[in-house]
């Protein structure tokens, strides 16, 4: 290992001190009072520390997956693939219909019956079983033949059911996290919960937003298709003579009151979607108005193009959660997967869309069963103790490294107030949310941080007691406690970074605090200490060393 020397170049001494500078000055807008803070010119409001929902309030939301729509969009995928199933083996059937729970198909030929069963059987996957999932073994799905007629009834099973609610809850929790926390520096609590039948519940904790902003991004689900509509009957009479078996009637978001006929055949869907942003319409030479571009992946833009290319001067329906929001008429094929949503949005409901589009649609349509707001009375309380646990932290560390090693000690409270100072800078800088265990992982930190001085000091006592020289024991002293400086916080490290992988929350909090705490530690230890040490034996040339 190369030795280690007390002498700092200029240009080292000149980087250590801009560092400490920089991280002073960064810290100091988290100090000041809010209001003086709110009073500064805008380029001197430098980044403060985000605050979690322990320290200044927000939304606790509990929601509950809705199992029963969850069954009807499957029978109605068991419906459609049946039927193209069907189509592929040119097997002719009298109806494939819902009923109930349970989807049955009337063969026009009961002969047909076995190749049937064996194409239908390919649609029902098993289940695969894991004791971390808790999924069960079996299939998804029930194929049984009721009647002399060849009828055959496809119906999901239980343990099917299940499995389909735990996928649809994980699927869930990964989109909510995309909508209230894009950036991933909130620190919102997004977790399953059990319920009468399983885990069936999402509970949602997002600090500093409102409860209407995350319910505006959670309640929606987002579901987006791209339907034909149906021109062989106007939707008037549909509705007054009934809606024919493949079509449904979904309101014009465009035109308040009017519905509009649709195949119930969906094109495209929005999870062929790969980026969705806010734009404007420019067509027509007018004032362009907001819109949202979209764009689809390999799959979604070759459907897309045929679709086009087939129904040319056909009207094409963009429908949002059972709502048609635009239906356009296809002009011309359009090749390359990328569209517009227009409407009469404001800028709010444009970007919220955009998001909404971009993080996924929900499998299923949440409700709200419990719902609470954290005030801030709370987090101030938090915030004071805080402050009172790392006040009394810092002087009883001081009162110890003065008490034990005089001037020394002192250098050490110096650097482990420029490691404070590196931290609080790396959250703000960051935008990395400060929660209450994160305080506690501050406080951790300046144990951590004398400790590497201590194991230095230490070692410069010994070598002292050896015979050495001040210079020879000091250089010897940080040079041969190096090794151990680095190995004790790389340890830290590697804990700290596997609290935060398999974390969550207020876990992920303490995690990232400790982190920037141990980096800041070692810079400290190594540099800021030393820097110290060397400009002191240079300017006063000690003939007698007391530590």
């Amino acid at each position: 290992m190369v030795g280690f020397t007390l002498h700092f170049s200029r240009w080292g001494a000149l980087v250590t001190i801009f560092i400490s500078l920089a991280s002073i000055v960064f810290t100091l807008p988290n100090i000041i009072p809010i209001s003086t803070y709110e009073s500064l010119p805008a380029w001197a409001q430098l980044p403060r520390m985000p605050l979690g929902l322990d320290l200044r309030g927000g939304t606790h939301l509990l929601y509950q997956i809705d199992t029963a729509q969850l069954r009807k969009d499957w029978l109605q995928s068991i419906q459609t693939e049946s039927r193209h199933a069907l189509s592929e083996e040119k097997i002719a059937h009298s109806g494939v219909v819902i009923a109930g729970n349970a989807v049955r198909i009337t063969l026009r030929d009961p002969d047909k019956m076995q190749a049937a069963l064996t194409r239908l059987k390919t649609l029902a996957q098993p289940l695969s079983a894991s004791l971390l999932t808790g999924s069960r073994s079996g299939s998804g799905m029930d194929l049984s033949v009721q009647g002399e007629n060849g009828v055959i009834t496809i119906e999901p099973t239980p343990a099917g059911m299940q499995n389909r609610v735990e996928n649809a809850i994980t699927r869930s929790i990964e989109v909510i996290r995309r909508r209230v926390d894009p950036t991933g520096t909130t620190e919102a609590t997004i977790q399953a919960q059990g319920g009468a039948n399983g885990k069936d519940r999402i509970l949602i904790q997002v600090p500093g937003l409102a409860p209407e902003e995350v319910k505006a991004r959670v309640g929606t689900t987002a579901k987006l298709t791209f339907q034909l509509v149906d021109l062989s009957m106007s939707a008037e009479d549909a509705e007054a003579s009934g809606v024919p078996p493949d079509d449904m009637l979904l309101p014009d978001a465009e035109h308040p009151g009017r519905k509009i006929l649709l195949h119930k055949e969906v094109i495209v869907s929005g999870d062929d979607l790969v980026n969705a942003y806010a734009g404007y319409d420019n067509r027509a030479g007018g004032v362009g108005e907001r819109a949202v571009d979209f764009e689809f992946n390999s799959k979604g833009a070759a459907a897309f193009a045929r679709v086009t290319r087939e129904n040319i001067g056909k009207p094409f329906a963009i429908v949002l959660d059972n709502k048609v929001i635009s239906a356009p008429v296809i002009r011309s094929e359009i090749p390359g997967g990328r569209g517009q949503i227009t409407g009469n949005f404001s800028q709010e409901e444009v970007s919220r869309l955009a998001l909404l589009l971009r993080s996924g649609a929900l499998p299923a349509a949440l409700s709200i069963i419990e719902e609470r707001s954290v005030g801030p009375s709370l987090g101030a309380d938090s915030i004071e103790s805080g402050k009172t646990a790392a006040i009394v932290g810092f002087a009883a560390v001081s009162a110890l490294m003065i008490a034990g090693y005089g001037l020394f000690g002192l250098f050490s409270i110096f650097a482990l107030v420029v490691n404070i100072a590196i931290i609080m800078a790396c959250l703000s800088l960051f935008h990395a949310t400060l929660t209450l265990p994160g305080i506690a992982g501050m406080v951790l930190t300046m144990g951590v941080a004398v400790d590497a001085n201590v194991l230095i000091y230490e070692r410069i006592r010994e070598e002292m007691k050896g015979g050495r020289g001040i210079v020879s024991s000091i250089e010897a002293g940080f040079d041969r406690a190096y090794g151990t400086i680095i190995d004790s916080h790389l340890t830290a490290l590697l804990a700290a970074l596997i609290l935060y992988a398999f974390g969550s929350g207020t876990v992920r909090g303490f995690a990232v605090t400790l982190s920037f705490g141990i980096v800041s530690s070692l810079f400290t230890a190594i540099t800021v200490t030393r820097l110290m040490v060397s400009t002191w034996l240079r300017q006063t040339r000690p003939t007698v060393l007391e530590i």
